[in-house]
């Protein structure tokens, strides 16, 4: 029987999770995985963690594919999770000479300041395991910089400016993190020029059958884990690549094949936007007219 889940709400609970020293500070800790007293195997344990994490794992990636897509960097890989998650760190046991780190924060660190708002924003957060950030040695390198200038921080006598230089190191962190997947997204052109293609043939395909009258509008959603991508992972892909969004491209061929058969059909309005996949005729015609700045029925009478 699958193990129940874990609840971890507090930096103290993870510290007891990995088997380390109380934290120094209630809202954040830096855990480095060559600690010899880290707790080294998980036994299949499944968590649901309230906390955010930034974590860089070195791992050997040589000649490691991801379908016909070898990864760039192998000196280690950055991932990013958001509250409310469920972790399975699977059975294995950690090596004993295992590098990196994990930097867990509470969102009550970051309740009051800036960054909270800006969070959102961050959409690595969202991102797959298979879509983490891999970065070259300085990179790494950079960023163990600002962890370290972090667990400094609150190692040392706690004052009225601690929270502040702790919470403006991570945002620092997470712009870093904005480069490097630029970065990543720039330098693997070969592999994104494919999925946009793979994209680009599942929306078509989805949208000449009978499953877009059946099942609706595909979904940002649902094209995404058809590629095993995640949404927002899908989405910046198509935006660094094509300028547009995952949701502008289902647009564009809905309207276009729209188009075609009010120029092409007797049918109406009504049964064309059945036909397309919408459940209600006056969301089409809005969606129409906000693309094309004429209802559906006024652009059939101009052509």
């Amino acid at each position: 029987m699958k193990p129940d889940f874990i609840t971890i709400d507090t930096i103290s609970e993870v510290n007891a999770i990995f088997n380390v020293d109380s934290p120094n500070h209630p809202l954040v800790s830096v855990i480095h995985l060559n600690d010899p007293k880290i707790k080294k195997r998980f036994n299949n344990e499944n968590f649901i963690i309230n906390l955010y994490s930034i974590a860089v794992k070195d791992i050997d990636l040589k000649g490691f594919s991801y379908g016909r897509n070898k990864f760039d960097f192998e000196s280690g890989t950055m991932m990013f999770i958001e509250p409310g998650q469920v972790i399975s760190p699977g059975d294995e046991e950690m090596s004993e000479n295992n590098q990196g780190w994990m930097l867990f924060f509470h969102p009550d660190l970051i309740r009051h300041s800036s960054l909270s708002s800006k969070m959102k924003s961050y959409e690595f957060f969202s991102y797959n395991l298979h879509e983490a950030l891999h970065l070259s040695e300085k990179e790494r390198n950079e960023i163990k910089i600002l962890v370290d200038k972090i667990e400094s921080e609150y190692s040392q006598n706690i004052d009225r400016h601690s929270q502040n230089v702790i919470v403006s190191t991570i945002e620092l962190i997470l712009s870093y993190a904005t480069r490097y997947y630029d970065r990543q997204f720039f330098t693997r052109s070969v592999f994104n020029t494919d999925k946009v293609s793979e994209f680009e043939k599942l929306l078509t395909s989805y949208c000449n059958s009978e499953q877009l009258k059946a099942d609706g509008v595909p979904s940002v959603q649902y094209l995404a884990e058809a590629l095993n991508m995640s949404p927002k992972y899908l989405t910046e892909l198509l935006k660094k690549e094509t300028g547009r969004s995952a949701q502008s491209h289902i647009h564009e061929v809905i309207i276009s094949k729209a188009k075609n058969t009010l120029l092409n059909s007797n049918k109406s309005v009504s049964e064309i936007a059945y036909d397309l996949g919408f459940e209600y005729p006056q969301y089409f015609s809005t969606l129409f007219k906000k693309k094309t700045q004429l209802n559906p029925s006024d652009f059939r009478s101009l052509n």
